[in-house]
């Protein structure tokens, strides 16, 4: 077929800024027709919804619904679940509904819809009206949309959209010889790869020859076609109000115009659609994907990247490599709970706390000022025992693993994303195509123009002084938030303060909590009640902070998409960082470090005494807070993305359901399902990272953290899968060619991990006193660790306590009581000064914090210099497809300039050929 003959019919898109207009718009596109053909614009069904009904009409509803529903089958022969317009050809790429609620804007609204749609058709696409009096319950008008082969192919080079030109001839690499092994975990081949490979090359309307076009309906894969209608229906025009022109369905969805803007599904998800022409790829990935029994499969990822787009692709890309990584990390990190398990019989620590002739008789300082009592320091037995699972030395190696896991992590991650940027076309996707597109709404609300240095056209633009005063508010705004934080996370924290003493009181009271007092202590009963109690908060400021954030970013006016998401994703992280992770920071680094000592505390506001640590140490305080707070979020956000869009779903399709399943059309069927949003990913990276921060951050004190990590993603991988694919109306096909600014944050969380996992070995654990002890202060050659107990308590003499923190009775009349610190004795010179075990101690913590986080600094650098960022075979794919591609378009414009030739066409010159022959010659040679 000779598709240079349309050229002559096809027409153009206005894009230009003129001085009259404040935006692009686009206007004046007429799609080109057979000859003899007039145009007479989109069919419409029906105008009645543009009538305001009677009484009488308003009285009968009920009857006139009756015999709808009993004609509407034989009214239409097409089945109601069709991707088509009722001729049965041209495909459905863009719904939009509507519902006249006779209000006092209904007019305005009306004439809204009139001008849209008007200018629609001038960009050339097709509408046709499904009357409300068609849908379910009679309310809801549904507009149709179709973008013909004339738009596509316009839009398609306007977008730079690539297509194929050949089959890729490249070998494909020899098969991995565990594929016998890993078989079970393999998908059909249909599923897996979809479509052949091809090579492909940008669009372009002047060289349709080149590419491999089978058929006009098909060539254009359904996600790339509900991108271009969407890159229309953004950027068209509704009228002119206040002065100012309006433009984009955002705006008239936002304004009550539009109820829903959506693409359709191809399916229903349950079962295969009827009509053949329909490829069901939506079965495919419920069947194939989104069920959990199929959690030991591996992705469909070119699948999924056809029906939903790169960006979605690329997303479950990346979390499916990111579980898979962390099975390494999982396993691990097991073997380090296992070998803690194993030899928590073997610790001379907790074996001397427990010993009734050492724990029994060492008599500790109350825990608080007044209430609390004396206690003996074998009431702490099991939870010492408990503490040696996570506080053994196999903490340090789990640390020092953790720290090149991330680097292996992020380094294999550039590799696998670098090859679906060659499968996937998106080689030459660069954001500067992003950055040249502005927002719709930085065009309207800027309505000052300068001059683009590059494109020499007049752009809108937002004076700087308006610049700087929407940055300091943005600026107020978030450290206010963040300051909301720290405010909550200090009431929290004397919240322990105030309720420990009646924890400690309540204990020791309560005969039927003798039996677990020694597993459940004041200070783990204080801590879990606080971890909860964070949480709560930590939820409650998230749901506040999240509608903020949007607000704050909306009005700095971003200039292009990717910096609204640039700016919304630091805002967003920078909060869920101090929120989720400052209590565990203060269990970490803050508490018990500035306790003073008997006689001499230190008060928080004056009032309250600062927390000592569990004899043990607080490892085991920060591994409560850390499972509380990750398992609680995992819990609670499995809850919110699955449960609640299928209670709301089932809810709004209650009355369907009572309804033959061919009267409920496939608009309506995708209308009452959920709206997946702009943001929707946005989140999904946002709880991923986030994640992502609990297991390097913190995993130092808790091992069995990635395992958690693991399992959640396993199941996360099926929700979202199953979410999108059933819950949620079909999302806009975009583009994306990597996971963006999260790759940045990611970095960032990867070196801050190796400085806190040291910090946590080096302050937070027993592992450097420990060491110090054994290799310096140890006196008994045969059992080193012997006496380690009594070494890192110190004396104090109960005669000295001011009367403010003496308790009120001592029944068993103590004289000296001991606490966790290395001073001298009372009897010393330098009574209960630090001794010089304390400064050995400091030291070798500091020295310890040095040579970590440059041992792991060195390695995580060589590892990632080791590891090239693209694998060989995909840049030789690359520079095969790019030199293929010039070869093919140098002989096309070469058969042209012969064609001229021979036609005799004077402006085809002996020496065009020429040059044009020579560039052939060089491109080969390159």
């Amino acid at each position: 077929m000779n598709r240079l003959g349309k050229k002559a019919n096809e027409t153009l898109i206005e894009m230009s800024l003129s001085a009259d207009d404040d935006i692009a718009i686009l206007t004046k596109f007429k799609p080109s027709q057979s000859e003899g053909e007039e145009y007479n614009g989109p069919e419409i069904i029906s105008t009645a919804g543009s009538e305001i009904p009677s009484s009488s009409e308003q009285s009968e509803r009920k009857y006139n619904l009756f015999l709808k529903r009993r004609l509407r089958i034989d009214k239409r022969h097409q089945s109601k679940d069709s991707i088509f317009f009722r001729d049965g050809v041209r495909r459905i790429d863009f719904v939009l509904s509507y519902v006249d609620d006779l209000n006092k804007e209904w007019e305005k609204k009306l004439e809204r819809r009139k001008e849209f749609e008007s200018n629609l058709q001038k960009a050339g696409l097709e509408l046709e009206t499904e009357d409300k009096k068609e849908s379910e319950d009679g309310k809801i008008f549904f507009v149709k949309i179709h973008a013909p082969w004339e738009v596509l192919i316009t839009y398609a080079e306007v977008l730079n959209i690539k297509v194929p030109i050949r089959e890729n001839d490249i070998t494909p690499v020899v098969e991995n010889p565990l594929d016998c092994v890993l078989f079970p975990l393999r998908l059909p081949e249909k599923v897996m790869h979809p479509e052949p490979d091809y090579f492909t090359a940008p669009f372009s309307k002047d060289k349709q020859e080149l590419y491999l076009i089978n058929d006009e309906s098909t060539f254009f894969s359904p996600s790339m076609r509900n991108r271009i209608v969407n890159y229309i229906l953004t950027r068209c025009p509704y009228g002119t109000e206040e002065g100012k022109k309006k433009f984009g369905i955002k705006r008239l969805l936002n304004n009550g115009t539009y109820t829903a803007a959506y693409p359709l599904h191809d399916c229903q998800y349950w079962k295969k659609a009827s009509d053949p022409n329909c490829d069901s790829e939506r079965y495919t990935l419920y069947m194939e994907w989104a069920r959990f029994l199929r959690f030991y499969k591996e992705q469909p990822l070119d699948l999924i990247r056809k029906y939903y787009g790169e960006k979605i692709g690329i997303y479950f890309a990346w979390l499916g490599f990111y579980t898979e990584m962390l099975f390494l990390a999982a396993v691990v990190g097991l073997i380090c709970f296992l070998y803690g398990l194993f030899t928590m019989d073997e610790n001379m620590s907790s074996k001397e706390i427990c010993d009734p002739a050492i724990g029994g008789e060492i008599i500790m300082c109350p825990l608080c000022d007044r209430d609390c009592e004396y206690w003996r320091l074998n009431t702490t037995c099991e939870s010492s025992q408990y503490s040696h699972l996570f506080d053994n030395v196999a903490t340090l190696f789990f640390a020092i693993f953790m720290g090149i896991w991330v680097t292996l992590f992020l380094e294999f991650w550039k590799r696998r994303q670098a090859r679906l940027k060659y499968e996937w076309d998106l080689v030459d996707f660069e954001e500067e195509q992003q950055q040249l597109q502005l927002r719709p709404e930085y065009e309207a609300k800027c309505t000052q123009k300068k001059r683009n240095p590059i494109t020499q056209e007049m752009e809108p633009y937002l004076p700087l002084t308006s610049q700087a005063v929407r940055f300091c508010i943005s600026g107020a705004t978030v450290l206010f938030w963040v300051s909301l934080i720290i405010a909550s996370m200090i009431a929290v924290i004397v919240y322990r303060l105030a309720v420990y003493a009646a924890f400690a009181s309540l204990m020791e009271n309560t005969q039927t909590l003798q039996p677990i007092s020694g597993l459940l202590t004041p200070q783990l009963a204080t801590s879990v009640t606080a971890s909860c109690l964070n949480f709560v908060i930590i939820m409650i400021l998230n749901f506040f902070y999240e509608r903020i954030a949007i607000w704050i970013t909306d009005m700095e006016i971003p200039r292009t998409h990717m910096e609204y998401e640039n700016r919304l994703t630091m805002k967003m992280f920078l909060f869920q960082f101090v929120n989720y992770y400052s209590s565990c920071f203060y269990v970490a680094f803050f508490k018990g470090k500035f306790v003073g000592y008997p006689g001499g505390y230190t008060y928080m506001f004056n009032r309250w005494r600062n927390e000592e640590c569990d004899p043990a140490g607080c490892l085991i305080e920060l591994t409560t807070q850390l499972t509380i707070v990750m398992a609680g979020k995992q819990i609670w956000g499995n809850i919110q993305e699955a449960i609640v869009p299928w209670i709301c779903n089932w809810w709004g399709r209650r009355k369907a359901r009572n309804n033959p399943e061919n009267l409920y059309s496939r608009w309506e069927q995708d209308h009452d399902l959920q709206t997946f949003g702009a943001l929707g990913l946005f989140y999904e990276y946002l709880e991923m990272v986030i994640q992502f921060g609990f297991i390097t951050l913190f995993v130092a004190s808790f091992p069995l953290a990635p395992l958690l990590a693991l399992m959640n993603n396993i199941l996360e991988i099926r929700v979202d899968s199953w979410k999108l694919t059933t819950q949620y109306r079909r999302p806009v096909a975009a583009k994306a060619h990597s996971i963006g600014v999260w790759q940045e944050i990611l970095n960032g969380m990867a070196i801050l991990s190796v400085v806190t996992n040291a910090f946590i070995v080096a302050f937070t654990s027993d592992m450097i006193p420990r060491l110090v002890y054994y290799y310096a202060y140890s006196e008994n050659e045969d059992s080193p660790m012997s006496g380690y107990i009594n070494n890192s308590l110190s004396v104090f003499q109960i005669s000295d306590f001011p009367e403010r923190n003496k308790p009120k009775e001592n029944p068993e009349n103590f004289v000296i009581c001991r606490y966790r610190d290395y001073r001298y004795p009372p009897d010393h010179e330098r009574k209960y000064l630090h001794t010089m075990q304390f400064w050995h101690i400091l030291a070798a913590k500091l020295a310890f914090i040095i040579i970590m986080e440059h041992v792991v600094f060195i390695v995580k650098f060589f590892v990632a210099w080791m590891i090239p960022d693209v694998p060989a075979d995909v840049k030789a794919k690359i520079k095969r497809e790019k030199y293929l591609t010039q070869k093919i378009l140098h002989e096309y414009e070469l058969e042209k300039l012969k064609e001229r030739l021979c036609q005799g066409d004077k402006q085809a010159t002996e020496k065009e050929f020429i040059a044009t022959e020579g560039r052939m010659e060089l491109s080969r040679a390159m």
